[in-house]
């Protein structure tokens, strides 16, 4: 369960909305060129789960890169290409999106579907075993570059113009090499997420 606050703010050079920060360096009303830092909560502490004793402690990073952003008549299409600006993994990701957003009055629907790349540092960093950490049942491991699919629906309501509420359901189906960890017992990974904003 991790709470955030809903802070979101847009301009002609930034979008900025908990926990991703862009600089338009390039945008007209259907592409948009942008410097992205995201921060990413992918770390875990041994203390997390009684299957981590004797694991060292994962850290979350700030991620950086470039991305982009193309709304078509069709759908919306994005892509971002990150590395890990703190150095914990010293990996790199990359992800392409599609998704559209379906009007009913108040009620909005949008499904998104999207494919990231992890690389094999960034496997290794959150999903390997080291030898000093293996145990009985939690074999060493390394694992590869991999591709995670994400599938997912975002239905909103908003009863008036400064008030909006949403519900965000999500699923990620791992890659191979991330599937093969023994960290994992899931092919896939669910969430949801619920939140409430006023717009100004």
């Amino acid at each position: 369960v991790l709470p955030l606050p809903l802070i979101s703010y847009e301009s002609k050079w930034i979008s900025a909305t908990v926990p991703t920060f862009d600089f338009k360096a390039y945008s007209t009303e259907t592409l948009s060129l942008r410097l992205r830092a995201r921060w990413a909560g992918d770390g875990y502490e041994a203390k997390d789960s009684p299957f981590l004793v004797g694991m060292d402690e994962r850290k979350s990073s700030l991620w950086a890169g470039g991305a982009v952003t193309w709304k078509t008549g069709f759908a919306n299409l994005s892509g971002e290409v990150l590395a890990d600006a703190m150095g914990n993994s010293k990996g790199t990701r990359a992800k392409l999106q599609i998704d559209r957003r379906f009007a009913a009055g108040k009620f909005g629907f949008t499904p998104r579907l999207a494919a990231e790349w992890v690389d094999d540092k960034y496997v290794n960093y959150y999903y390997g075993v080291q030898q000093s950490e293996a145990r009985a049942g939690r074999a060493s491991y390394e694992g590869k570059a991999t591709t995670n699919v994400q599938f997912g629906l975002r239905m909103d309501y908003s009863p008036s113009r400064h008030h909006s509420m949403f519900v965000d359901v999500g699923a990620t189906r791992f890659g191979s090499s991330i599937k093969d960890s023994p960290l994992v017992d899931k092919t896939t990974g669910t969430s949801i997420a619920l939140g409430y904003a006023y717009r100004f």
